[in-house]
C-alpha cells in the first residue's frame, strides 16, 4: 500500500516502545496547583478571582480580553491561596493562580449541549470551544476558536485530524486514539460542523498498527476518511501533513486555511467533545512521562497546574541521575531547570534523560555539507540562516524565509558540526519581529 509522505524529514530513534503499551492512568490530586493565566498563543488572561476565594472544579479563573486568547479554569475545587508570578515552562515567570485543592471535587461545568453534531448550531459550538479555553494540544497552543474562524474569503473544505505524533518518545496521542476513539471522532465531527467541511480525514503514521486498526474501523462507521502516512519526522507538522495527504502546498508565509484546510490534534478533538457534550472546560490533559531516566514510563491524565515533579513521582520517580528535563519531546521540547514548573495545556510529555544521553560539547563552524538543506521539510537553507543569525543579519534572514521555519530541529539533528541551528533561528525570529514592529509603529 502506498503511504502518504512529504519531501525531506528524518528518521530519529523513536523510542516509543518505552510507553506506548501503557494505558492512560489518572494522576492523583496534588497538594497545590499553580495555574498560569497564559497557556496559549495570544493575549494573557486577566484574573477574575481573588486570594481567599473558594472555587469549584471548572470555574473560570482568568478571562481573555482579546479575540486571540483562551480562558483558564480551575482544575480542582478548593481555595485560591494567592495570585502571583510563578515559574512557567516557557521560561519567564507569568501571573498564575495558586490553588489549594480541598478534595471535594465540586464542579461548575457549563451546560451540556448534546452529542449529535447534526443538530448543533455551528456558531454555538464555536462559542463553546472558546468558553472552554480549548487550545491546540499538539503543543502549539493556538486558541482553537480562532483556528476555527477562517475569513469568509477562505472557505474550508477539509478537516484533518492529526494522529501522527511523530515526535520521538511521546505516546499520549497514540493511547488517546486507542482508548478515546469514539470521543475523538465525535469531536472531529463537531469541528467539521463548525467549519462546514466536505471531508474529515484521520491521519495516522504507519508505526501505530493497533491505532490504525482501531481508528480505521470506527472512522469508516462514522463516515470519516482515513489515511495512513509514512513514519517520518516531522510528519505531524501541519504543512507536511497537508502536502502528504492532500498534495496541497501551503504558500510561504501562509496558513493551512489558505489551501482550504484546518488541522487539529486528536487530543484537541477529545477536548471539543467533552466541552460540547458534557460542558467540561479544558482542565486536564493526557501526557507521557518517559525517557531512560524515568523509572516507569507511561501515559497519564493530569490536572492543569500540577507540578511536573509530582507527576514524575506518581509515575514511579526516576532512575539514575537526571541530566536533562524536557517538557515535550527531544526535537521540539523545551528544557527545564526545575521540577516545580506546572503542567499546562500544551504539555504533551515530560522527558527525563540521563546525563550521558545528550550532547554537551560545543559546536563548530558550518562546513557547507548541505545535509540540513536535504532534510528541511519546508525547503529552506538552514545552513545559511544559521550563519546569517551569527552575523546578526536580521533583515537578510527574512529574505531567506526565516519565518517559514517550523523549528522542527531536523537540521540540527543531521548537522555534523553540531550547530544549534534551531536556537539561532528562534532568536532571529524575535529580532525580525522587533524590527517589523518598529517599522510599523
Amino acid at each position: 500500500m502506498s503511504l502518504f509522505t512529504f519531501k525531506g524529514g528524518i528518521h530519529p530513534p523513536y523510542e516509543k516502545e518505552l510507553a506506548k503499551g501503557s494505558p492512560i492512568q489518572t494522576a492523583g490530586l496534588p497538594k497545590s496547583l499553580t495555574i498560569p493565566l497564559v497557556q496559549h498563543i495570544g493575549a494573557p488572561c486577566a484574573p477574575v478571582v481573588e486570594a481567599g476565594d473558594v472555587v469549584k472544579k471548572g470555574q473560570l479563573l482568568g478571562k481573555g480580553e482579546s479575540f486571540v486568547s483562551a480562558p483558564v479554569h480551575a482544575s480542582a475545587s478548593g481555595k485560591v491561596k494567592r495570585i502571583e508570578k510563578s515559574l512557567h515552562p516557557l521560561g519567564q515567570p507569568v501571573l498564575s493562580v495558586v490553588l489549594e485543592p480541598d478534595g471535594n471535587e465540586e464542579t461548575a461545568y457549563m451546560t451540556p449541549m448534546g452529542g449529535d453534531p447534526g443538530t448543533l448550531d455551528p456558531e454555538a459550538v464555536k462559542a463553546r470551544v472558546k468558553d472552554a479555553g480549548i487550545v491546540g494540544l499538539g503543543g502549539a497552543t493556538f486558541p482553537a476558536h480562532v483556528k476555527f474562524s477562517p475569513p469568509k474569503d477562505k472557505p474550508i473544505d477539509t478537516f484533518i485530524l492529526n494522529g501522527c505524533e511523530c515526535e520521538p518518545y511521546l505516546t499520549a496521542d497514540h493511547r488517546t486514539m486507542l482508548e478515546r476513539t469514539d470521543d475523538m471522532l465525535l469531536g472531529a465531527k463537531m469541528i467539521g460542523r463548525i467549519l462546514n467541511v466536505r471531508r474529515i480525514i484521520v491521519a495516522v503514521e504507519n508505526n501505530k498498527k493497533d491505532a490504525i486498526e482501531t481508528c480505521k474501523k470506527s472512522a469508516h462507521a462514522e463516515g470519516v476518511e482515513f489515511s495512513v502516512t509514512a513514519t517520518k519526522y516531522p510528519q505531524g507538522g501541519e504543512k507536511m501533513l497537508i502536502k502528504a495527504v492532500l498534495g496541497r502546498e501551503v504558500p510561504s508565509g501562509g496558513l493551512p486555511m489558505d489551501v482550504g484546510v484546518v488541522v487539529s490534534n486528536v487530543g484537541t478533538a477529545v477536548a471539543v467533545c467533552e466541552a460540547v457534550r458534557d460542558g467540561k472546560p479544558l482542565i486536564e490533559r493526557v501526557l507521557t512521562v518517559t525517557g531512560n531516566a524515568a523509572k516507569s514510563p507511561g501515559n497519564w491524565l493530569v490536572k492543569i497546574g500540577t507540578p511536573i515533579g509530582e507527576v514524575v513521582e506518581q509515575a514511579g520517580g526516576t532512575t539514575g541521575t537526571v541530566g536533562k528535563l524536557i517538557i515535550g519531546g527531544p526535537m521540539m521540547g523545551i528544557a527545564q531547570s526545575s521540577f516545580e514548573v506546572p503542567v499546562i495545556k500544551g504539555t504533551s510529555g515530560i522527558l527525563l534523560l540521563r546525563e550521558e544521553a545528550y550532547m554537551k560539547e560545543g559546536y563548530l563552524p558550518c562546513i557547507k555539507c548541505s545535509f540540513c538543506v536535504q532534510v528541511c521539510p519546508t525547503r529552506l537553507l538552514p545552513s545559511r540562516l544559521s550563519v546569517l543569525a551569527e552575523a546578526e543579519a536580521w533583515e537578510k534572514m527574512e529574505e531567506y524565509g526565516v519565518n517559514d521555519c517550523i523549528e522542527c530541529g531536523s537540521c540540527a539533528y543531521v548537522c555534523p558540526s553540531k550547530r544549534p541551528i534551531v536556537q539561532l533561528v528562534k532568536a532571529a525570529k524575535i529580532k525580525v519581529r522587533e524590527i517589523k514592529k518598529r517599522e510599523n509603529a
